[in-house]
């Protein structure tokens, strides 16, 4: 008996790549239990000027997904980028520990948003999907010797914003509002799941 026909936009034996090299992203990718590569996107990060936080966010995901999906054309490939928003200014990484406390100083007693966008682009079918979660957070009105205790515990100078809510990073918090909580570790699995089966992707 012939196997059954499949869809055309069937991606059952394309490869899927998470486009960024992300230990925080791969991470939560894995939890979905699908099989998949890493490669890192070739994508200039700059703002534009003006650009605001979540414009910011959905261009550079986008672009990180384009990109590696013009070296891999077959594959199902995953960018995601995230920005903090504050009072409408993002807030990259900080790189070193004096952009830190200089940004988790600002963010005291702040509701700062995290604006996490998703792309899903496959080359080879023309599929392409976009969206965004934002995660309000507000952060406790932390004192100086709180700030400079948290970073030399955790060191979370690779992180939008300056904090691991997955980790110690949660103690600086006194609340967040979202509806996709893996969001604002880096990648929101609600809507990456979405997106995946939209292009053909089985999860379960």
């Amino acid at each position: 008996m012939s196997a059954p026909p499949q869809p055309a936009h069937s991606t059952l034996q394309r490869k899927l790549i998470l486009g960024s090299t992300s230990p925080y992203r791969r991470e939560l990718l894995s939890r979905l239990r699908v099989p998949f590569d890493t490669a890192r996107p070739d994508v200039d990060e700059t703002p534009l000027p003006d650009e605001a936080p979540a414009t910011l966010a959905r261009r550079l995901a986008l672009a990180k997904a384009r990109e590696v999906a013009h070296r891999f054309p077959e594959a199902v490939v995953i960018g995601s980028d995230q920005v903090a928003d504050l009072e409408g200014q993002p807030l990259g990484k900080p790189g070193t520990h004096e952009r830190a406390v200089a940004q988790l100083r600002r963010m005291r007693g702040q509701t700062v948003v995290f604006q996490t966008a998703v792309a899903v682009v496959c080359a080879a079918t023309g599929f392409e999907q976009l969206d965004l979660a934002a995660v309000k957070v507000v952060f406790r009105d932390l004192d100086d010797h709180e700030i400079e205790r948290y970073l030399r515990a955790e060191e979370p100078y690779d992180c939008a914003g300056s904090a691991k809510s997955e980790g110690l990073g949660i103690a600086l918090l006194s609340r967040i509002d979202n509806d996709d909580p893996s969001a604002l570790v880096g990648l929101p699995l609600i809507r990456t799941c979405h997106m995946l089966r939209a292009a053909g992707v089985p999860i379960l």
